[in-house]
């Protein structure tokens, strides 16, 4: 198929040539797949993918149209495939590191399918209860034009898809934002927040840990101590110290 063809490219393209298990020997090898936020490409993930090659994990930075698609359409006719082709590799994990909208494709993806080897997810400002941006500027033509049809979907309402997700059957960290360098955006948010989202409406139930980095929304993928928490949760399901042998 064209597109399954096309995707593969990019993935190849983009992706460093590592391999390696982390800090501890594993059968099989560990993939970790970026997937990037709304309106953003896969270079907005370039630093944390370099930490996560580094750290001996194989490593899948794709792009898809997050402006140009539904939610589910992201999921079915971009991640799914992506996915099918990392089975292929046989690896013996797919971890998932996931910005902002990312983490709303992740679990649509997962309310539909299965993935027997799923791995570990680690959200970054995920706006997994929606958030009030949309509800105040969902209306406005120029929003639907930046934000296309899967920004409309991430409202607060409990219609809204976000709230409508199950919550995927894995262990699953939130990292949340708390500076913002948008203050009009923010005055429209309760509470704290990243300029996006507030930090009460990035906690999924079931998450397995949570925490607040002092970063904001756009960069908070790039934050050292973000992927010092994300390499932290990969390898031992919590951001805090490592269980004791």
């Amino acid at each position: 198929m064209p597109g399954i063809r096309k995707l593969a490219a990019t993935m190849s393209a983009r992706t460093p040539a590592k391999t390696g298990i982390g800090d501890s020997p594993r059968p099989g090898r560990e993939i970790v797949l970026l997937l990037h936020g709304l309106a953003r490409t896969s270079r907005s993930m370039k630093r944390m993918q370099q930490a996560l090659a580094d750290a001996g994990y194989v490593v899948h930075a794709p792009q898809y149209p997050t402006r140009e698609s539904a939610v589910q359409q992201l999921a079915d006719e971009h991640l799914a495939p992506l996915l099918a082709q990392c089975q292929a590799a046989k690896p013996a994990r797919i971890h998932f590191v996931a910005h902002s909208l990312g983490n709303i494709v992740l679990r649509q993806y997962f309310a539909s399918h299965s993935l027997e080897n799923a791995g570990r997810i680690v959200m970054l400002a995920p706006p997994n209860q929606g958030s009030e941006v949309v509800d105040k500027l969902g209306r406005f033509s120029l929003f639907r034009r930046i934000n296309g049809p899967a920004g409309l979907q991430l409202g607060t309402d409990g219609n809204s898809l976000p709230n409508r997700l199950p919550t995927p059957p894995v262990e699953i960290g939130v990292i949340a934002g708390t500076r913002s360098i948008n203050w009009i955006l923010s005055a429209m948010i309760p509470g704290v927040n990243d300029g996006k989202v507030s930090v009460e409406r990035t906690k999924l139930a079931g998450m397995k840990d949570f925490a607040a980095v002092k970063t904001a929304h756009p960069f908070i993928m790039r934050n050292p101590k973000v992927i010092e928490l994300t390499l932290s949760f990969l390898r031992h399901g919590s951001f805090g110290l490592p269980p004791s042998a």
